[in-house]
């Protein structure tokens, strides 16, 4: 598939969760005409965004984001042609007309803005998970691909590995009987939670721009237990290990048992604060019956 078809492709496809291998977007006998390429950008490229970009490589990235520039030199090292940012909206004003796709893989409370205001544009995105950072913004996204008909992707990647789809397979080919209870865990948070709020401030690192960092989050004065990677257990940055991990370990579970909405959530956690995730959460979600399936 050409660039051009590709993009004429997005103004008629159907918002889902679907991966493309290089081959269909037309790789071909090892080489691809420059003309047939995706111009990518990547918006928080440090970490899970630099692993979704080498992924990409085949096709044009140009244009890096990231709020700090140490964190993520060994990205503008790998790709030393894309363009610089710290600030999305430049990146977006600059080579706006030039953007096929957008990878998003900043903190859990931007992603919605980021890729909101790219969909917008009419450019189709993908977004690390956890896709949102609220149910409204998740709600939101969803009604934005519809009206721009976009093509669109969570980042919760396991999901897309055949060891995943052969388990649902087994599921619902009855190999396991019937399922009436799953029991999942996680090792996470395998950073800082529990935590009060930090009373000191840290200098700001030259290279970090906080504030982009804060975003649309309340305003806090910069403490080295924030980033990097740490944010996750802060409910203005993240959302705890459960947010983290549950769209990675539930997915083939509701995907396998056809699960929709439950009828009962039952919750306990270690001390729960208002700024911090608790160390450890326990959550019961009971789920009605369905088609040929029985209660779980």
């Amino acid at each position: 598939m050409s660039r051009r078809k590709f993009i004429q492709a997005g103004a008629t496809a159907a918002v889902g969760l679907t991966v493309v291998p290089s081959s269909v977007l037309g790789k071909s006998m090892g080489h691809m005409a420059p003309s047939d390429k995706l111009n990518i950008v990547g918006v928080g490229v440090g970490g899970m965004g630099f692993a979704n970009l080498k992924n990409l490589e085949s096709q044009n990235i140009i244009g890096l984001c990231d709020v700090d520039w140490k964190y993520s030199q060994r990205v503008f090292d790998y790709f030393p042609k894309a363009k610089k940012y710290y600030d999305y909206r430049k990146m977006y004003d600059e080579l706006g007309k030039s953007i096929d796709g957008v990878v998003v893989a900043t903190a859990d409370h931007t992603h919605a803005i980021v890729a909101a205001e790219a969909m917008t544009m009419g450019k189709h995105v993908y977004v690390q998970k956890p896709l949102t950072h609220s149910v409204y913004e998740s709600r939101l996204l969803t009604n934005l691909a519809k009206k721009y008909k976009v093509a669109t992707q969570m980042g919760n990647q396991g999901s897309s590995g055949p060891g995943v789809r052969q388990v649902i397979d087994w599921i619902r080919d009855g190999q396991i009987g019937e399922v009436t209870r799953v029991d999942t865990f996680t090792d996470r948070p395998i950073w800082p939670q529990g935590l009060m709020t930090p009373k000191k401030a840290d200098k700001v690192p030259s290279t970090l721009n906080w504030d982009l960092f804060i975003g649309p989050a309340n305003k806090r004065p910069f403490n080295n237990i924030y980033h990097p990677w740490n944010w996750r257990g802060w409910w203005d940055f993240g959302t705890g290990a459960l947010g983290d991990m549950a769209c990675h370990i539930l997915h083939p579970v509701f995907k396998g048992l056809n699960l929709g909405y439950p009828t009962k959530v039952q919750g306990s956690s270690t001390m729960l604060l208002t700024d911090c995730a608790p160390n450890a959460q326990m959550v019961k979600y009971v789920f009605p019956s369905r088609d040929n399936m029985p209660k779980v």
